[in-house]
């Protein structure tokens, strides 16, 4: 059974898309950032919001109780680890790294991240005076390296669980919003910023930025899908990586986050062919259409969350269904923070 859960700027839902039901709805009022849940332990969901720091579900998100130990009030990213579903990492505003390795009971600071000489720079344009933690990928082939993604100002990593970081290399995007990679593609990954698409196939010390067909280049949600070439090409010997992505993208902010100028669309790229926009096959784009979070399930399978509802492909993208579920109005004007689906 699919379950997708689903971080609202003010709500949290947790969904069986193939019966169209919502089975949980928990915390409204709260300003959620992000959720986090491992396929190996469904049970456990992390959501951090944006004035009551980390919270933790037991029970599949039927009900969450705030994490009294965790330091900071300002949670904008959380992830868990690939291999291991008791290692899960979050991120905070100011920028912040925290890890836990018993499954969110206790939590140690990772630091030396803002002793990077690039955070200088770093700064979130709303509020110019500090920047945040907007993403955390971790490696699906190597637990000890993760990309974190500072918004605005660099994308760094580190090899060695957070004991030491790496700073930008000049290729790469400065204001990432969120990250990709695949399990059957080591040394890959895909990043959404809002200066634009970019992309890594040696582990990020290079960034290739292919842009042509993608009009709009304010990104922020990017998703691969879990099909392989290997899966997908009738010749032996297949590569194994990804050969289609998609991207939410808008013209800038505004037309991104804000519901009453809101124009967003979500594009695709297989292979080495240009980005299409994804208009007219189902899924609500463009004017009052806040960027949807994307999100991959089993192969040719994508969702989109976004203030328009719950949308769900089977075939990479061609058509688009809404996924029937009770959809609050105030939803509606707000936007989706995070989205995770467990197939």
């Amino acid at each position: 059974m699919t379950t997708a859960y689903a971080a609202l700027r003010n709500g949290f839902l947790t969904v069986d898309p193939d019966a169209g039901e919502t089975t949980a709805r928990a915390l409204d009022g709260h300003t959620l950032e992000c959720v986090a849940v491992h396929p190996d332990d469904p049970d456990r969901v992390f959501v951090g919001t944006f004035e009551s720091g980390l919270h933790r579900s037991t029970d599949g998100g039927r009900t969450f109780k705030r994490v009294d130990d965790f330091p900071h009030d300002a949670v904008m990213a959380a992830a868990v680890s690939y291999r291991d579903p008791g290692t899960v990492w979050a991120g905070t505003e100011p920028s912040r790294v925290y890890r836990s390795t018993d499954g969110g009971d206790s939590w140690e600071h990772l630091d030396g991240l803002v002793d990077l000489p690039s955070s200088d720079d770093w700064s979130f344009p709303p509020r110019p005076d500090t920047h945040h933690v907007r993403w955390l990928e971790p490696d699906p082939t190597d637990p000890d390296h993760w990309y974190v993604a500072i918004e605005a100002g660099a994308l760094v990593q580190t090899h060695d669980g957070g004991a030491t970081w790496e700073d930008r290399v000049p290729d790469a995007r400065i204001d990432n919003h969120s990250l990709a990679t695949h399990p059957h593609a080591p040394g890959r990954a895909w990043v959404a910023a809002g200066d634009g698409y970019a992309e890594t196939d040696d582990g990020g010390d290079t960034w290739a930025h292919p842009q042509s067909g993608l009009d709009r280049t304010y990104c922020w949600s990017v998703a691969v899908d879990a099909r392989s070439d290997s899966e997908s090409r009738t010749e032996p010997g297949g590569t194994g990586d990804p050969d289609r992505v998609l991207v939410s993208a808008a013209r800038g902010a505004y037309q991104a986050h804000t519901a009453e100028r809101a124009e967003t669309y979500v594009y695709r790229r297989e292979g080495d062919k240009d980005w299409e926009r994804l208009d007219g096959r189902g899924l609500p784009l463009g004017e009052g259409v806040t960027r949807p979070v994307l999100a991959r399930g089993e192969p040719d399978e994508f969702y989109a969350l976004s203030n328009q509802g719950l949308f769900q492909t089977g075939d990479g993208g061609d058509s688009w269904n809404a996924i029937d579920i009770e959809w609050p109005d105030r939803f509606t004007d707000r936007t989706a923070r995070g989205l995770a689906v467990l197939p």
